[in-house]
């Protein structure tokens, strides 16, 4: 695969990579899981919230008047 950077995200990438001591390609590689994971942990949350406004949408109104 050939990833195309502009200058700015390639000075960015390689700014990271010498910060973490590690090479560019791994660099990409840990954005790319961090991302992954912080989009499902957002997931789960939005879910949870949404089951407990559910479960408790009488109790928040009360709260509300």
């Amino acid at each position: 695969m050939t990833l195309r950077l502009t200058e700015d995200d390639e000075r960015a990438l390689a700014a990271l990579a010498e910060a973490d001591g590690i090479s560019r390609q791994e660099a990409t590689i840990r954005a790319i899981h961090e991302v992954a994971a912080r989009r499902g942990h957002e997931r789960q949350v939005t879910e949870a919230s949404a089951r407990a406004r559910a479960r408790y949408a009488d109790v928040l109104d009360r709260l509300g008047r």
